[in-house]
Order: structure tokens, then sequence, then C-alpha cells
């Protein structure tokens, strides 16, 4: 029995015909010739089913060039004692492709390799002169010291760098980090030390706010203090807590003298008082809107803001309590408000609900600056309220 590439004699010899001549590869006793022959057949489909896959990784690029020549060069060798029916010249032909596609592609991973090194080397070279740069001239302390603690972590992620490279490298970035390190120290050395220079200046500026406090001197005095004001706000920072303790003492002083002196200021005060008596008004007849058509007794409010808007500052003492009755007539309307959109619109549409909650919150906020006779701030409110109030369809 015989076929293109081998054949089996009558004592169930096989051979494999190749061009040297035939070879022996093993023999049959189990039976028909046919299945013996077909047997060496599946063999040798077994060696060529092995080089196929050894070519499928090299050309996907998934295998190690290396070990594929390696696995390449072993089957080669195998191959004058391999038993197997097939054409075996030609998978020798395939495994000598392989093995020099391999070579190649060993030469190609290797320049890989040295680009990848030279990239490492790159990035943490940058790492080292961006921590060069922090060391000599960064004064964001915490933002250069958070800086130089994520480029730690990101040095430990760059592999690929011989090992005496990546020393030289760390040293340079360690060098770095111990000079910021050093320098920063000394900012703060020097800073303490300004920082108790500015506190005695600062008590000095206590102590003559105090002494000044007690005078009867209204305009002289209040220059006086207009002055002190000056220097506080051009002298140095001492520490935080040292700072805010002086600042009360400050201004402690500086309240004190101008609540004496509003004191006398009978004309002023009568102007407030007067002022008290009309915003006191105009917060009774707020108070008193009809809430019961919740459109119009909102536009009457406005009317009425407007109104308290004219008026300029009543008595200190009576600012928070004209303000607290004018946002309770508010809330009033506001409440009169959110009832009529709760039944109307707020479970069909709670986008809706949640812009007028928005403008209740801006009229709140203009009514407040209204109360504080600010201009810029009321004028800022006015804006906010109009903005939101444009989202809200009528």
């Amino acid at each position: 029995m015989s076929s293109v590439w081998g054949r089996i004699d009558e004592t169930g010899t096989v051979y494999v015909t190749t061009a040297d001549g035939e070879r022996e590869v093993g023999s049959w006793q189990a039976g028909d010739p046919d299945a013996g022959l077909a047997y060496y057949v599946r063999k040798f489909a077994d060696l060529e089913a092995e080089v196929d896959l050894l070519v499928a990784r090299l050309e996907s690029g998934t295998g190690d060039a290396k070990a594929t020549k390696s696995q390449a060069m072993t089957l080669h060798a195998s191959l004058p004692t391999a038993a197997g029916v097939g054409d075996f010249a030609s998978l020798d032909g395939k495994l000598i492709e392989v093995i020099t596609a391999a070579d190649a592609k060993m030469g190609e991973q290797a320049e890989a390799r040295d680009a990848a090194r030279a990239a490492a080397i790159a990035q943490k070279e940058a790492l080292a002169v961006e921590a060069e740069q922090i060391a000599e001239s960064a004064t964001q302390w915490k933002v250069a010291g958070d800086r130089l603690h994520a480029i730690v972590e990101e040095w430990k992620l760059i592999k690929g760098i011989d090992r005496k490279t990546d020393e030289a490298l760390w040293k340079r970035f360690a060098a770095a980090r111990d000079a910021f390190g050093k320098r920063r120290g000394s900012h703060f050395a020097h800073l303490d030390t300004e920082r108790e220079q500015a506190k005695s200046v600062k008590e000095d500026l206590v102590r003559q706010a105090e002494e000044l406090a007690k005078s009867d001197d209204w305009r002289e005095t209040a220059d006086a203090l207009k002055g002190l004001m000056a220097q506080w706000k051009t002298a140095p920072r001492a520490n935080r807590s040292t700072e805010d303790a002086l600042w009360k003492r400050f201004r402690a002083a500086q309240d004190g003298f101008f609540e004496r002196r509003s004191g006398v200021f009978a004309e002023r005060d009568a102007e407030q008082s007067q002022n008290l008596k009309e915003k006191e008004a105009i917060i009774a007849e707020a108070a008193a809107l009809d809430v019961s058509n919740p459109r119009q007794a909102q536009v009457s409010l406005r009317d009425l803001q407007e109104r308290m808007e004219g008026i300029g500052h009543v008595p200190r003492d009576a600012m928070r309590r004209v303000e607290d009755r004018m946002r309770a007539a508010e809330q009033r309307v506001r409440d009169s408000l959110d009832a009529d959109w709760k039944r109307s619109a707020v479970e069909t549409n709670p986008f809706l609900s949640a812009l007028k909650d928005r403008l209740a919150e801006a009229e709140t906020k203009l009514a407040k600056a209204q109360a504080s006779g600010d201009p810029a701030r009321i004028a800022k409110a006015e804006a906010d309220v109009a903005a939101r109030r444009a989202l809200i369809p009528e």
C-alpha cells in the first residue's frame, strides 16, 4: 500500500519518500495497511500543524520571537528522524522561513526594547529636570511638595531602564528633593522671624487704637484711626491665631470709638429714626397684603421693595429687626405663591417648582440687599431676581 509521500510494505514497515530516497519511519502490525499509512499521515499533519502554529504566533506578534525560533530549530533538527508520512521537504522549507523570520522579528523586538528604554530614560530625565527646577525656584510650597510626591509615584511606574542609569537618575531626583526641603525649611524659618516682627508692629497699632478710642475729638481721632487702619493693611501678617486676636482688639477699639461718635450725631440719629418709621410703615403694608391672589400680592410686594430701596439707613440696633420683619412679610407672600404653585404645577412639573424655589431664594437675597442699603449689592440681587424670573413662564 502506497501514497504520494510514502508506503507500507507487506511486513507492516512504513516508509516516507524524501529527496534522498525512502526513509523508514515505523511499522504497523495492527491490521489494515491503509489504516497504518493513514496513521503516519496524521502524525505528519500534527507536525505540520505545530509548524503552522509557530508561523501564526510569529505573524500575530503575540509570541516571543526568541522562543519561536528555539522551537522551530528543535523541530527542524527532528525532521530527519521524525515519524510521519508527508512532504518533509516543504515542511523543512517552512521551518527555515520561520527561523529566518524569527531572527528578523528578534531584531525588531530588540530595537523596540531599545526605543522603550530610551523613552523610559527620557521620562525619568524629564522628571529629574522638573524636580531640579522645583528645587531651584518654586515658591508655592504645598503645591511643589505635592508635585514632588506625585513624581515619586510616576517614577515607580516607569520600567525598562538598566540599574546603573536608573540609580544615577534617582540620585539627581533625590538631591533635588533634598534641596527643595532645605530651601522650604529656610523659608519658613525666615517667615517665623517676620511674623514675630509683624506681631510686635501690630501690637503697637492696637495700643494706639485703644488709646485713641477714648478720645472725644471726633474728626481728628477718626482720621487718626483711618491712618492706623492703612498702616495695618500694609503691615506684614503675624501667624493666623495671633493675627485674628490682634485684629479683634484693633477692630473693637475702632468700633467703640465710632459707636460713641454715632451717639453724638443727633441729626444722623434723627434721620435714621425717620427712615425707620418709613420702613416700618412699608413693612406694615407688606405684612397686610392680601395673599388670596398670590400673583397680585407679589406685584404689590415688588413695589414695596422698591420703596424700601429708596430709603436710607436705619439705626444699627434696629437693622436686624427691620430685616426680620420684612423677611417675614416677604415669606408670607412666597408661601402663598408656593402653595399656589404646588396646587397647579409642582406635581406635574418638578422642574418649574425648582425654578420657583431658586427665584424665592433670589428674592430673599434681594430683600437683604435692600435692607443693607448697598447699591452694588442691590443691583446684583435685582439682576439675579430678574434672570431667575425670566426662566419662569407667566
